[in-house]
């Protein structure tokens, strides 16, 4: 069935991670509990089906179940984001990705559509929505970007491929996360933002890495601190201030690749940024660390990673001055391809809470991940 619908010009992929995570000590409250979250993802070749060459649709649902423990560590830094998305106020399905390319030159694409924002960021090592590889919401997109890049929006915009990878990206995107809406009838009523990466592949004793450099910038007016599944900041007014930007870096180098398949290996990654600190609670972000495929004989599937980072809260909001400071934490993981679909990984994080007066959290956990 599957084989036929590809040769129809039709793609269709879907996964369920399943995570058992708890705060065995430290944060403000220790506890482990069950959650999860369901990824399921069609893509139609609009040549193959109905003659419109070069045009492609990209269609995208989510859903979350059960609870995480991402409150009780005291943390703004969720232990796993993918648990609390697309939105960590519901478990209903939404369509996350409504997204129409069209390939204007063989290393051009233009799109427009709803998307998912995580899908552009991009890391050899440190990317993704905490369901391949880390857990945690440092390690798999820019988080100094949370604030004026929504979670899955309206957007159009192009990238310019150079082999089969994205090198620049320039979008516009609307202000309102409308995971779970249409969000088209609140198409740019609060400004919109502009959001831009440069990509650019280097070679280091013969090894392929990359460095990369981006911004984004909001026009919408900010009132509050909500709630966003991918950063656990109060939920608390704020005086009104307009615009929003942020500064990012991010970078990648493997230390060894497969002789067989260069996309398999493992090396070193980084990424820091920088915002205006208001109306943005997280001023600047560092991490970095080493991951990719295992490094043990036989085992060239299974994934693994160990990472560090720091999260610099802003001392403009003195109304939090007294509830949370900088934080940092560490999380490592090994991940193990039990068979073609099913993954195992196993999962342990040390957080130091910015939250003020909770204790440093020891956090482990699980992930079983099927994929269809």
């Amino acid at each position: 069935m599957t084989r036929c619908l590809e040769d129809c010009g039709v793609e269709v992929e879907g996964a369920v991670s399943q995570f058992y995570q708890g705060v065995a000590s430290g944060g403000i409250e220790q506890r482990f509990r069950y959650g999860g979250q369901g990824d399921y993802e069609l893509s139609f070749d609009c040549g193959r089906i109905c003659d419109l060459d070069r045009w492609t649709l990209e269609l995208g649902a989510e859903h979350r179940f059960a609870d995480t423990v991402n409150l009780a560590t005291g943390s703004v830094i969720p232990v796993a984001v993918a648990p609390s998305l697309p939105s960590p106020t519901t478990n209903h399905l939404a369509l996350t990705k409504a997204r129409f390319a069209y390939e204007l030159h063989d290393n051009v694409e233009a799109f427009f559509g709803k998307i998912d924002a995580l899908e552009e960021n991009s890391n050899a090592f440190a990317d993704g929505n905490g369901t391949e590889r880390f857990f945690g919401s440092s390690f798999n997109f820019y988080t100094i970007a949370v604030r004026t890049v929504p979670f899955s929006t309206l957007a159009a915009g192009l990238h310019v491929m150079r082999d089969k990878e994205r090198a620049f990206t320039l979008a516009v995107l609307n202000t309102a996360d409308t995971a779970t809406t249409v969000g088209i009838s609140d198409l740019f009523a609060n400004g919109a933002v502009i959001f831009t990466e440069l990509r650019l592949p280097i070679t280091v004793c013969g090894y392929r890495g990359h460095q990369a450099v981006g911004g984004s910038w909001s026009s919408a007016t900010f009132t509050s601190l909500s709630q966003d599944g991918r950063v656990n900041c109060p939920d608390i007014p704020i005086a009104t201030k307009s615009g929003s930007w942020a500064l990012f870096w991010s970078a990648d180098q493997y230390l060894w690749q497969d002789p067989c398949d260069g996309r398999r290996g493992w090396g070193l990654f980084a990424e820091a940024g920088i915002s205006d600190g208001n109306p943005n609670p997280i001023e600047w972000t560092l991490s970095f660390g080493v991951g990719g495929n295992s490094p043990f004989r036989g085992r060239i599937d299974d994934r693994f990673g160990i990472g560090w980072y720091y999260v610099g809260i802003s001392n403009e909001f003195s109304v939090l001055a007294n509830l949370i400071d900088d934080g940092e934490g560490v999380e490592l993981f090994y991940d193990i391809a039990m068979s073609e679909t099913f993954r195992f990984a196993v999962n342990l994080q040390i957080v130091d809470p910015t939250l003020t007066g909770a204790d440093t959290a020891v956090v482990p956990g699980f992930r079983g991940r099927i994929e269809f």
